[in-house]
Formats: structure tokens, sequence, C-alpha cells
């Protein structure tokens, strides 16, 4: 019998779109789950620096538009390069503590020409190596205009204690086939990362965890207009589009059988605290197993290609 994993469910607010004192504040959460002897705390989507709540609100669709350019310099500046080290103290403290962390972020990938950006998941193992960095496969409505489609290459698992963790962004959560992607893998807890609201959470969590037999976990962030700082560009007009509480929050646990072990909590920045039990998901998959016993690969089969996309490959 495996004992139980210590799951931290931090619900917080980005210093919005700065990205050092967003990662302050990350590590600060990390070391305060670390003394309650956590074994995994989970982030918000794009966490670090900031979902971009602007857009939607501020005539983000108008093309060739200066002020949107400028905004959107901003956060390309502000947003994540792992390859530059930016991760680099995150990393240490989950190897210093023995945590693992899912954390959200904007990347400006390196491999993608160092100025698109992409909504990611990353996870960092209890040794503080990047084992995963998943970037979200279809940006949301409005999201597309800052952010790119990501690939494959994120779809995997991990071990933690007695479970396999996988984790998807947002609307992701959705999506049958990478959920499908995900169970063929063997996951029995699942991270839904969220930009935060209840609207998302209340419903299709208990979903996930009854389609995967699974605990699944809905971790949201919060965001508020007093949480956008005046160096932004166009800080006032953002806050006076965006209204007062954008995200809300929501995040949640549910077990296995859809019951909640944690229930949402909105409005409010937090951080609390669940014990999961994989006894649990044993007792569920008695019944409905998603890539087991209840699968017929003979008849219906996924194919993922989980190949990192580039524009070229060079043979030197």
């Amino acid at each position: 019998m495996t004992k139980t994993l210590k799951l931290a469910l931090p619900q917080i607010a980005p210093v919005w779109l700065d990205r050092d004192k967003t990662l302050a504040k990350v590590a600060s959460t990390i070391e305060e789950a670390a003394k309650e002897s956590a074994d995994l705390i989970v982030f918000g989507e794009g966490l670090v620096p900031g979902y971009p709540f602007w857009v939607s609100e501020t005539g983000g669709a108008k093309f060739n538009d200066a002020k949107q350019k400028e905004i959107f310099a901003h956060y390309s500046d502000q947003a994540v390069t792992i390859e530059a080290g930016h991760l680099d103290k995150i990393c240490a403290l989950a190897k210093s503590h023995n945590i693992a962390i899912y954390l959200g972020i904007i990347e400006r990938a390196a491999d993608r020409s160092g100025h698109s950006l992409y909504c990611s998941y990353v996870y960092i193992d209890r040794g503080g190596i990047i084992q995963s960095v998943h970037r979200k496969l279809q940006p949301t409505y409005e999201e597309r205009l800052v952010w790119s489609p990501g690939d494959g290459a994120g779809l995997v698992t991990h071990k933690i204690g007695g479970f396999t963790v996988g984790g998807l962004n947002c609307w992701e959560n959705w999506m049958p086939l990478s959920r499908a992607a995900l169970y063929a893998q063997g996951e029995d807890l699942h991270i839904a990362c969220w930009p935060g609201s209840d609207r998302n959470t209340k419903d299709l969590t208990p979903i996930l965890a009854k389609e995967g037999r699974s605990y699944a976990v809905s971790i949201s962030s919060l965001m508020r207009a007093s949480d956008v700082p005046d160096h932004v560009p166009y800080a006032a007009e953002i806050r006076d589009a965006i209204g007062d509480m954008p995200a809300n929050g929501g995040s949640c646990v549910a077990a296995p059988d859809g019951s909640w072990a944690l229930e949402l909590v909105i409005g409010e920045e937090n951080l609390r605290y669940a014990d999961l039990d994989p006894e649990f998901v044993r007792r569920e998959r008695q019944n409905f197993d998603p890539a087991g016993h209840y699968s017929r690969p003979d008849v219906t089969r996924l194919i993922v290609n989980r190949k990192r996309q580039a524009l070229a490959e060079f043979e030197d």
C-alpha cells in the first residue's frame, strides 16, 4: 500500500505582468507549503507573469494598433524564457524542499524565434529537474491574439508517490483526445490549471474525476483590478476595462468518485491542502478503467505526435 500524497493548492494573484516579483511570490508560497511537508504544489494557468486580461476589453483585435503592440511588447519582455534561467530558483526550491511543482507560465520560447509566446505548464520534479513543458495546444478565442498554438511534446505524465500525474491548460481539459492521451499513460491524478473562475471549475472538475476515475484538481489564479501595477502600459485604462475581479478563483479538488475533497473557494487568496489516497483510485477503477479493462484498442485507438515542432531541422 502506498501512503497518501499531500497536495498544496495555492490560489494566488500574480504581481501582474511582472515576472520577477511574481516568481518571488511563487517562491514564498513554495516555502510556506514546504513547511507543511507538501509533496506537490500546483499553480494556475499563465500565473507568471499573468493572464492577458486586457485583450478582450481594450480592442485587442484591432489590427496593427500601436497600443496593442506596446502592451504585447511589455508582456513579451516579462514572459519566461526557461533557457535564460528564469526558473532556476524555483527548481532549486523544489530540490531543497523535496517538493514537486506544476507552474503555469507564459513562455517566450527560444526554439520558436524567442518572441512568440506560449501558454505553458511546467512540471518540476522533486529533484529540481524540469521534466516537461506542455505548450497549450489551442489557445482559446481572444487568447489567439497573444499566444501561439503549442504541440504534443508536453503530453506526458510523471510518477510521484503512488500516483501518475498529468496536467492540461484551461479549456484543453474539455478536449477528449488530450485527456485520453494522458489516460493512456496511466494518469490517476489530473491537474487542470485555469486563469481563475468558478464558472470553469464547478461543473467540469467532478466530471473529470468521474471520467478518469482519478483525482481531479482545478487550480485557479486570482485577479483583481487593483493587481494591475502602475508601470504596466495603459494601466489605468486596463483597470477600468477589466472590472473589479476578472478572475475569482474557484480552485477545488474532486475525488475519483466525483465527490469533493476540497470544495470551491472564490474571491480570496489562500493556500489549502488535501491528502490524496491512491487506494481511492484503485477502488473506483474496479468497475471502470478508461485506459485499461474498459478500453477497446482493437476498435478505437489514439495516435499522438509528441515531437516538439520547429520551423527548421538543421543537418551540419
